[in-house]
């Protein structure tokens, strides 16, 4: 391996909302708690779920942490098909033509006309991380990992997020994570420059 290693992190089922979405589901002057701070500085999961309702079922899942300036409903290829929604595979913030769903809480419910994606997969860089390695913002490259299991695989079409606020971590969802057997581990991967 090179010296080019990230840690991998599985991402569930979660969404991103405004203020004015989380008072209309928890009521007004509601704050998100910090049930547990994520590796990304700032970012946390909270103890709050809403219930995500697609044409065709429903599902349970968290809010995280802060508020946004716009709703993202994050699924995979497996949590999307029982709701009945043809989520895209796109980058965080890339909303544009994407469905929409329902989200419940207890206070209310909102209806979204667009929002649900499935995350392209990812690493975030710290600048100077990104700098060390020679990779720009938004650079397309390729993750090699497993290799000392048994479903090794490179991941390719990985788009690489450069920030002086990020910590150097790969994020896939939970399908892309199962299908390198890399769930329950703390999984390490080789960037290769394409």
């Amino acid at each position: 391996m090179s010296d080019m290693k990230i840690l991998i992190e599985g991402s569930g089922k979660h969404c991103h909302v405004t203020k004015e979405t989380l008072e209309a589901l928890y009521g007004k002057g509601f704050e998100l708690d910090k049930k547990k701070m994520l590796s990304q500085p700032g970012q946390f999961a909270s103890s709050c779920k809403i219930t995500v309702r697609g044409p065709k079922g429903e599902t349970k899942m968290s809010i995280l942490g802060p508020c946004r300036k716009y709703n993202q409903i994050e699924l995979s290829l497996t949590d999307a098909r029982p709701l009945g929604i043809a989520a895209p595979v796109r980058q965080s913030g890339d909303l544009a033509g994407t469905p929409g769903c329902t989200l419940v809480g207890p206070e209310g419910e909102v209806e979204l006309e667009n929002g649900c994606i499935i995350a392209l997969r990812h690493v975030h860089l710290h600048a100077d991380t990104a700098a060390k390695w020679g990779i720009k913002d938004n650079e397309i490259i390729m993750v090699k990992c497993g290799e000392d299991g048994d479903r090794p695989l490179i991941f390719d079409n990985v788009v690489a997020r450069v920030s002086a606020d990020y910590a150097d971590a790969m994020h896939v969802d939970y399908d892309e994570l199962n299908a390198a057997g890399l769930l329950g581990k703390d999984p390490m991967g080789e960037i290769i420059k394409k």
